[in-house]
């Protein structure tokens, strides 16, 4: 393990660099960690003594069952004799967050099924799987073996599991084996590589915190906040369980002997300071690299220069775990870490309690246009296939939207919600994406908005996938509506809507008013347009008043690879267009079309005085000086000396922005600037393939020219103006 040694000390330190801060905790600090455990507890990230061993009886079992698989699977090998088949072994691995010792109570476990070299991959998800299914403690069975890295799903005696599986160039599995010794990876396929990266990478990192138990209350908080604020989803483009993992152990590497709650306050310090893209690291990248795998490194692969956010995993291979990351899920994570930061400072104040940085996001508070795509099937076995596979393609269609010219950012919602009401079915649920458009698109008189294209690329990849590797099935449907704001409660339960509503606060004494909105806001995307009432011949509108029930809709029933979409009868207020499969139709005349005209009460005037002064009631002429801003919106670093001294240093505390220069590694030498800068919204990231994901099925998808599918007879486009 690669380490720094603090000069004059005899200590040495994990990670790529010397701690900040070697302080020790304050009595304040301690007091303010114990608060921080009582705030979380209410939350479910503890578990009881004996829900821990439940789940340690059903991890034994499932271990006896694959060893007992493997004595089954060795005798039906030819030239395998008796006496040697008990010597064999074969045992289960657990990783992520319950070998991290950070799950929550009712969560899943991953494990990995490790197997001598005798045992191929064809008879886990063949043999096992009927043994599996002869098991009366074993529901809701799913074998992914498609998938990028093949899995089993299964709900075991009440508790969820993920079973990946390797099979090593052994001839017998020791028990006692250690999975981190690069040897043994000599030999495999890549698919045993990537499931043998977990367990690999799970290990590195309790290997390289300088104390595990800070580690593991502060990476419970900052998960719990992380699925409070809705940035906690590997597969939508967000960070899962093993990158947050990552940023709170190099945080821990920076203040090893700090307490949980000054870790809390310096991972939003530190984070919400960071130079995107440089990569966060454990340990400093291996420069040899002696299997020949594919290795994460922007000094010597182009494509991974491209990686939005990368935070790269300790063992070798090494891999960026952030790969799905995009411009737009980027900059709702940094605006989240600069709220935190916010938060946590005012917590150190004594201004606000640790409950403040758990409460719910204000996602459905946030916007004024919203689109929501629905997944739903007739059978419960075909739903959960459908759903798991509509979610992982989600993130194409927000790549697709942020290739838009006009839409500044896609926000989606990670968590999916279930039917309101029992006339949207069963089986079924609903994923939510925020939208923002430039300022320059809102601020000019006209501005035609077309969603076609980008909805029915998105459409034509997830069904002609599907259809490709025969997971379609009758009755998987997918619906994409637009609505604003005022039309969720149509869509999402009542308690949802009032979690992270924000509070109001009493008027300023200038007669303002105004609560301060969002970074989002403040630059002039988040402000949404209103929308025109007028009624034109061939044009659907929708009124902005609060009565107003309509709602767009675009169903995409994948019943053949190529679709056409057909007007159904419908009433006037409830328009319903549905993908059928009569790919012999005509196309459609450009004139049969839905248009949505749109207005701003906010947008700023030719002259670029600012109409929201302009309002009813407003003290404010369009002459009125803007507002100076505020000193407490200032952003800076934290008021409390939680550090005392940086490591080898004098007592000042540095500037946040000079300790994340000085503690982010450099990658950069050698190269022009321009080569290493994240590329631009209308530059996708995915017209390359990254050194540590190979081009499949479910991988991020070229754009589709237009030749390729059937032309929507309606077309969706936004009228600004």
């Amino acid at each position: 393990m690669a380490q720094d040694t603090l000069s004059g000390g005899n200590n040495s330190y994990p990670g790529v660099t010397s701690p900040i801060s070697l302080a020790e905790p304050k009595q304040a600090d301690l007091e303010l960690s114990d608060k921080l455990e009582e705030a979380l507890r209410p939350h479910g990230v503890f578990e009881s003594e004996a829900e821990m061993a439940h789940r340690m009886e059903v991890l034994a079992r499932i271990n006896e069952l694959v060893r007992e698989w493997i004595k089954d699977v060795s005798r039906q090998k030819n030239n395998i004799p008796e006496s040697k088949i008990n010597t064999f072994g074969g045992m289960v691995f657990t990783f992520g967050s319950y070998r991290l010792g950070v799950n929550t109570k009712g969560a899943d476990i991953d494990t990995l099924c490790v197997a001598p070299r005798h045992v191929e991959r064809s008879d886990f998800f063949k043999s096992f799987v009927e043994l599996l299914k002869a098991q009366p403690e074993v529901k809701d069975l799913r074998a992914v073996e498609e998938a990028f890295v093949p899995v089993i799903k299964m709900t075991y005696d009440g508790i969820e599991l993920d079973m990946l599986f390797a099979r090593l160039a052994l001839p017998t599995i020791p028990d006692d084996i250690d999975l981190r010794h690069e040897m043994y990876l000599k030999n495999l396929d890549e698919k045993s590589v990537r499931s043998l990266n977990g367990c690999r990478v799970t290990d590195e990192i309790l290997h390289l915190v300088p104390n595990k138990e800070n580690f593991r209350m502060t990476l419970r908080a900052i998960k719990l906040w992380a699925k409070k604020k809705g940035v906690y989803s590997n597969v939508l483009g967000y960070l899962g369980g093993v990158s947050w993992a990552m940023l709170v152990a190099r945080v821990c590497q920076l203040y090893p002997n700090a307490a949980p709650a000054t870790l809390v306050h310096r991972f939003f310090l530190v984070l919400s300071k960071w130079d995107w893209p440089n990569p966060v690291l454990l340990k400093p990248l291996d420069t040899e690299n002696k299997l020949g795998f594919p290795v994460w490194d922007s000094r010597v692969n182009p494509a991974d220069r491209f990686h939005l956010m990368p935070i790269i995993t300790p063992a070798y291979p090494q891999q960026n775990s952030t790969y799905n990351v995009t411009n737009s899920t980027r900059t709702i994570i940094t605006d989240e870490f600069q709220e935190g930061l916010d938060v946590v400072t005012r917590i150190y104040e004594q201004r606000e309690e640790w409950t403040t940085l758990f409460e719910p996001s204000d996602f459905f508070h946030k916007y004024r246009h919203y689109i929501v795509l629905k997944a739903s099937a007739e059978e419960k076995d075909h739903y959960l296939e459908w759903k798991g596979y509509v979610e992982s393609k989600i993130r194409l269609l927000v790549g697709n939207l942020e290739r838009n010219p006009y839409i500044k950012l896609a926000h989606v919602m990670p968590e999916a919600y279930g039917p309101v009401n029992e006339s949207e079915g069963q089986y079924m649920c609903k994923w939510f994406i925020g939208l923002v458009f430039h300022a320059q698109t809102l601020n000019s008189q006209t501005a035609n908005v077309d969603l076609t294209y980008d909805i029915q690329s998105f459409s034509d990849v997830v069904h002609k996938t599907a259809i490709h590797i025969n997971l379609f099935k009758d009755g998987m449907k997918v619906e994409i509506t637009y609505l604003r704001k005022k039309q969720l409660a149509q869509y999402v339960p009542a308690q949802i809507l009032q979690q992270g509503k924000p509070k109001r606060k009493e008027p300023r004494a200038s007669g303002g008013g105004d609560i301060q909105r969002t970074n989002i806001d403040r630059s002039g995307g988040a402000r949404s347009e209103g929308m025109d009432s007028s009624q034109q011949p061939g044009v659907s509108t929708v009124e902005d008043d609060e009565t107003s029930q309509e709602s767009q809709h675009l169903v995409l029933d994948g019943t053949a690879s190529g679709t056409n979409v057909t007007e159904s009868n419908s009433s006037a207020d409830h328009m319903n267009w549905t993908a059928t499969d009569n790919t012999s139709s005509n196309a459609a005349s450009s004139s049969d079309r839905l248009t949505i005209k749109e207005t701003e009460d906010t947008l700023s005037s030719s002259d670029g005085s600012d109409m929201a002064s302009k309002r009813p009631g407003s003290p404010f002429s369009a002459t009125t000086p803007p507002k100076r801003p505020k000193d407490g919106d200032s952003r800076s670093a934290s008021p409390m000396q939680v550090d005392d001294k940086p490591a080898g240093s004098s007592n000042s505390l540095p500037n946040a922005n000079e300790v994340v220069k000085q503690h982010t590694p450099d990658l950069t030498d050698g190269l022009s600037s321009s080569s290493v800068l994240a590329p631009s919204i209308h530059l996708p990231v995915s017209k390359t393939s990254p050194s540590d994901d190979l081009p499949d099925l479910s991988s991020p998808q070229t754009s589709v020219p237009t030749s390729s599918f059937m032309p929507l007879k309606n077309s969706i486009k936004l009228k600004l103006k």
